[in-house]
């Protein structure tokens, strides 16, 4: 039968199976765990380089910070280092506070018998907007169970017997690298899109308004040459005195007819 240690068996046995154990980090029956050194985080889209991205180092606690967009995995690395005797198994999972943000554990619920080593999380953020997190930050529960039978000496298929994680695998960050079409990260883009038509439709919008403005100039100082010709060729003045520099146009002068009775010779 399978009994889960009680928060005062925690208390006890921790100590010597958790690296940088504190008893004020007891949750009822769990212990708490850290977020650690290192964090990979997937690229989205305002990320310049995607393909050039990689694991990010924590150096100090409180100074560098990490945030994890919606849509968008990551790998983060415990603080601590965690021992499972062989005669007992572990469960992990997060703290409700961030799951309710939305951040998912994808990495598994638990932790062999005989496991050594730092744990990685896989985790994933289904929420609206960006997690924030930092070195430090407790983020993770394991609880502890007993087995029914010692696994020290079985058979290895009944144990874990790889060396633990004390680094995030180069072959985890090659598995998921470069940028991940999430639904936030394309809803952003048809946005900006969005936004550039609207700017793009005020500008032609603004152009068009001008343009008809210079149009409308165009045509009535073109009405108004050809009403200024029509007047000048209608004038009375400009056809008889050649007003403007116009030549007026006079029929030829014929000259009058003789009478017939002035053609014949007087009688004396």
């Amino acid at each position: 039968m399978m009994t889960f240690w009680s928060g005062k068996t925690l208390a006890q046995k921790l100590p010597s199976l958790i690296t940088i154990f504190n008893p004020k980090m007891i949750d009822c029956n769990a212990y708490t765990l850290c977020v650690g050194e290192e964090a990979y985080i997937t690229p989205d889209h305002n990320i310049q380089n995607p393909l050039t991205h990689t694991a990010m180092s924590l150096k100090d606690s409180g100074e560098d910070r990490l945030a994890i967009p919606p849509g968008q995995f990551g790998f983060l690395l415990t603080e601590e280092e965690i021992e499972v005797p062989e005669t007992a198994m572990a469960f992990i999972s997060m703290k409700s506070t961030f799951k309710l943000q939305g951040l998912i554990n994808g990495s598994g619920f638990h932790v062999d018998p005989g496991y050594k080593g730092k744990l990685i999380f896989s985790v994933f953020n289904a929420g609206p907007k960006s997690i924030h997190l930092k070195r430090g930050t407790p983020l993770f529960l394991i609880w502890y169970a007993d087995l029914d039978e010692n696994a020290k000496n079985q058979e290895d298929i009944y144990k874990k017997t790889q060396p633990g994680h004390g680094t995030i695998p180069l072959k985890l960050i090659n598995g998921i690298s470069g940028e991940i079409q999430s639904a936030h990260g394309l809803s952003e883009k048809i946005r900006d899109l969005s936004e550039k038509i609207q700017s793009l439709d005020k500008i032609v919008h603004s152009q068009t308004v001008q343009m008809k403005y210079v149009y409308s100039g165009l045509t009535a100082l073109f009405l108004l040459g050809v009403g200024a010709g029509i007047s000048m060729l209608l004038s009375p003045d400009t056809a008889s005195n050649g007003t403007n520099g116009s030549t007026a146009i006079h029929a030829p002068q014929v000259p009058p007819v003789a009478d017939a009775d002035s053609t014949k010779p007087k009688t004396q």
